[in-house]
């Protein structure tokens, strides 16, 4: 005997992810009428806007202010300024909250049902609710969950923060090691070290942002250095623990070295 439905939970197109592909993709299958849900267990906009690239580049700008100060001398300004790192965190959470509140109106104008819970496929045309329990049936799912970030496995590994931690630390650290040679370790570290912190960017390989253009990656790389940021390449870090206030890393040459925190930005996995 067949499994009824109720009619409300019919869909002609339910997403499973509200990111920047399960919003575009909801929101134009409901502009053209279909009855559509989104299903989404954290907010609303993604990884680009909750915690990746808005976030990231207000943090970038944050980073920049320093240089100008050291220059405002030379056109006649005289310049008396300090930072707050806490102030910067709460005015980039109002911007987020700012943008996932016009995510949200744009998904509901054309009538798309939001669904805050967790989803997991019951079969080719059903998602099953974990916190509701309601199971909804579909003409067609789309699983747009995006990714999260890869963390070595590695004895201390929970001591390590990455990408998404890094939006709301509590405090600047004095210093950070970031393992990774991707564009996420090279932005974050030129943000770190243009807030004050002394940066370390350590890579296995023998130069940042593999497969990019060659000049690109050594001018890079000398920007990196004229910025202040340490790079140790053809090395990684091996384990991590906390005997006092630091972490302290290991790496693969048997060195250890205390840094206020340790970064990974060692790739992205797929949330599948």
């Amino acid at each position: 005997m067949s499994k009824e439905f109720d009619v409300s939970d019919q869909y002609d197109l339910v997403v499973i992810g509200a990111g920047s592909g399960g919003v575009r993709a909801a929101r134009m299958a409901a502009t053209y009428g279909a009855k559509v849900a989104v299903i989404e267990e954290y907010r609303i906009g993604g990884t680009c806007v909750i915690r990746g690239c808005v976030p990231k580049k207000l943090f970038v700008y944050a980073s920049r202010f320093s240089d100008m100060h050291d220059i405002a001398g030379s056109f006649g300004w005289t310049v008396e300024a300090s930072f707050d790192w806490m102030t910067l965190v709460a005015n980039k959470d109002k911007e987020i909250a700012r943008l996932e509140a016009a995510y949200v109106s744009a998904l509901e104008k054309p009538g798309v049902e939001i669904i805050r819970d967790r989803a997991v496929l019951s079969g080719p045309n059903s998602v099953r609710l974990l916190k509701d329990g309601r199971e909804l049936q579909a003409r067609h799912i789309l699983v747009a969950t995006g990714g999260h970030p890869y963390v070595p496995d590695i004895p201390g590994k929970e001591l390590g923060i990455t990408s998404n931690e890094a939006f709301h630390l509590d405090k600047l650290p004095h210093s950070i090691l970031i393992e990774g040679g991707g564009y996420i370790a090279v932005e974050f570290a030129t943000i770190f070290a243009g807030l004050g912190v002394h940066t370390t960017l350590i890579y296995r390989g023998d130069r940042v942002l593999r497969g990019f253009d060659e000049d690109l990656r050594v001018g890079l790389e000398a920007g990196l250095i004229d910025r202040g940021i340490k790079i140790i390449y053809q090395t990684t870090v091996t384990a991590l623990r906390k005997p006092a206030d630091d972490v302290v890393a290991r790496f693969s040459d048997g060195v250890e070295a205390p840094f206020g925190a340790v970064m990974f930005a060692t790739g992205r996995r797929a949330n599948v």
